[in-house]
């Protein structure tokens, strides 16, 4: 009788596609935040989904292809919707599409085998944080995307290990974003960042691609619209701070770029490694994070 009413549970939270999620789906909404995760391939999903769920996200929500598995407590725990992950701008699509019905709630995406981190992570819920920076009057919040790699590729050909993951000690920096619509003046409070695997090789990666900021933390409202360059249609929301002082940011650890680097038949070969002598094991605690300064706590201790 158990197992029949877990897996009828279970029915409850998967969805055939987006517009079923969208027509009935709506109770999942109900309390935030809310998370949304998009597999592109079978590298740690469970994992992902574990971490968001212990972080304190209300709902979680995975976007993923059918043929895709889930263990079994990570089924019962989060909805799932079969999409096609890989189609060209599923992602602001469905963004977007979840924006219009959960008006008002705070939102955050990002990619199997990538892991959000913020100051106090390990003793604060990310609905603590969020609380905070919306008394700050802060809608939005920048993270950093910071490359992992697998520290031996022989052994991890796909670049993912979550066991001896590395990152970049050093090597990031920021420039002024361009305003088109203002004779490319640089645009107020806005950055565009760099670093990382990204930069180190950036031969392989398209110059759009290079950046390593995403508003990955936002909370929805009518009309907003995410961008294909991770940045949203309110210029305001892709500030990195409020005008009179600095404000939380948070970090996104992604095995996303490793992966794409050692899956394209253009660069795996050229990469025996992703290690050189700025490389670290990733500790997975943040204040690695903000010693390295790829987030900051702002006025929140």
């Amino acid at each position: 009788m158990a197992e029949i009413e877990q897996d009828q549970a279970q029915a409850l939270r998967q969805y055939d596609s987006l517009a079923a999620f969208v027509k009935s789906g709506t109770a999942a909404l109900s309390k935030g935040p809310i998370a949304m995760i998009f597999a592109e391939d079978e590298a740690e999903i469970d994992t992902t989904l574990r971490h968001h769920l212990n972080t304190g996200f209300q709902s979680v929500l995975v976007f993923m292809p059918i043929e895709f598995k889930l263990a079994d407590d990570v089924a019962a725990a989060v909805h799932r919707i079969t999409y096609d992950t890989m189609a060209q701008d599923a992602v602001q699509t469905a963004v977007n599409a979840v924006n219009d019905i959960a008006t008002g709630q705070w939102l955050f995406y990002c990619y199997n085998a990538e892991y959000l981190f913020y100051p106090f992570c390990e003793t604060r819920t990310v609905g603590e944080m969020l609380a905070f920076h919306t008394e700050e009057r802060r809608f939005s919040m920048l993270t950093y995307v910071v490359d992992l790699y697998a520290e031996n590729l022989e052994r991890h050909p796909n670049a993912v290990s979550l066991d001896s993951a590395h990152l970049d000690k050093s090597g990031y920096y920021a420039l002024a974003r361009p305003d088109p619509d203002n004779h490319n003046y640089p645009k107020e409070r806005q950055l565009d960042f760099f670093g990382g695997l990204r930069w180190r090789y950036e031969e392989h990666i398209p110059a759009k691609r290079r950046k390593i900021d995403r508003i990955a933390l936002f909370r929805a409202k009518d009309g907003l619209r995410l961008r294909e360059d991770h940045t949203f249609n309110d210029e305001e929301y892709n500030t990195y701070a409020c005008p009179w002082h600095h404000n939380l940011t948070a970090s996104l650890c992604s095995f996303r770029t490793a992966k794409a680097l050692k899956r394209n038949p253009g660069s795996t070969f050229e990469i025996d490694t992703f290690r050189w002598h700025n490389s670290a094991p990733f500790e997975w605690h943040s204040r690695q994070l903000l010693d390295l300064g790829l987030m900051e706590p702002g006025q929140w201790f």
